[in-house]
């Protein structure tokens, strides 16, 4: 009989991530990088390192990896390849190579389970044009996978979280709420569940390819600390502030009638993180709906890009308009 993966896991997805909380005030403590050649490292928070390698050619370096999300394993290993290759997409940058990381009990589980794991990452893989290059395995009765994730961009087109400017408006290519579904699957309830699989193996290549076209100032991609936890590391890098339109962030069918649930079941733990610290930058209009406050702190997976961008040249990037940045205290949001 086949294990439900979910079952093993203490956390769904990037839900499962070090809260944003204590993460930041740790690398604040942490000696910085005199290297010029680092372009870009952990002190703004971004998606990915950058480090250059000769004027016109700069290597960026991710890993991520995480708890299963669903309970079948091809779909655990699409998904979570999808969300490690999206953060060279968020620097601008192309995926070249990859790394796989397991952590999986083969004795408890059986080497049939982590076939399907690997052959799912293997697919986005390939249909990113990325090379698996090899990884590294480790035992573990909590199963974990992911990939370290290699690529290449000129020095001069890297998009950062950093180049935001007053004035730019917000765009987000993929839809809310894997979070609060992969949480009532978890729970029993009723979850759209195919849908939220297909928005989280959506690979964001085309979303970067026409961030860059539009002249996106700056770029992001939404996972685990949600949207104002990545919107506020953003404007924090930009010095900026930012507004939400809480109506016009776009939500998973049947995911904000999830959250409306008064007895809160869909609600993520990492959700709840999520909000709790989003207290400390984020202000609220009266009338935005409970639904909509914890859509917006939805501990999303393999989510997608959030592009600052000219208003101008938002339509060139697929998806809705959601807010814009401001002059005000840098990283500090309204929802509105």
């Amino acid at each position: 009989m086949a294990v439900a993966l979910t079952s093993l896991s203490h956390g769904a997805g990037c839900g499962c991530k070090l809260p944003a909380a204590s993460i930041g005030p740790l690398l604040a403590g942490l000696p910085g990088n005199a290297d010029s050649n680092v372009l870009v490292g952990f002190n703004t928070a971004d998606d990915a390192g950058v480090y250059r390698l000769r004027d016109d050619l700069a290597l960026v370096q991710t890993v991520d990896f995480f708890t299963p999300i669903v309970d079948d394993p091809l779909d655990f290993g699409r998904i979570a390849a999808a969300n490690a290759i999206s953060d060279i997409y968020a620097m601008g940058a192309t995926p070249v190579s990859a790394l796989n990381l397991v952590a999986f009990s083969i004795e408890e589980l059986g080497v049939e389970v982590l076939r399907e794991i690997l052959r799912g990452g293997a697919q986005i893989a390939d249909e990113a044009g990325v090379a698996i290059v090899g990884g590294h395995s480790i035992e573990d009765s909590e199963p974990k996978y992911g990939m370290a994730v290699t690529g290449v961009v000129h020095p001069d087109e890297v998009l950062t979280n950093a180049g935001g400017r007053a004035g730019d408006v917000l765009v987000l290519t993929k839809p809310l709420g894997g979070g609060a579904i992969s949480t009532a699957h978890k729970r029993g309830l009723p979850a759209p569940l195919a849908q939220a699989v297909r928005v989280m193996s959506m690979l964001n290549r085309d979303a970067s390819l026409a961030a860059r076209a539009a002249g996106a100032h700056a770029l992001t991609d939404v996972t685990g600390f949600g949207l104002l936890g990545h919107l506020h590391e953003l404007a924090l890098a930009s010095g900026v502030a930012a507004v939400i339109d809480a109506s016009s962030v776009p939500a998973i069918e049947g995911v904000l009638e999830l959250l409306a649930d008064q007895q809160e079941r869909a609600v993520a733990g990492g959700t709840r993180r999520n909000c709790a610290h989003a207290e400390g930058f984020s202000s609220f209009a009266g009338d935005v709906s409970a639904a909509h406050r914890w859509l917006v702190c939805d501990a999303m997976t393999s989510g997608g890009l959030l592009a600052a961008v000219g208003e101008a040249d938002a339509g060139l990037i697929p998806g809705p308009v959601v807010g814009h940045l401001a002059d005000g205290p840098p990283g500090t949001i309204t929802v509105s």
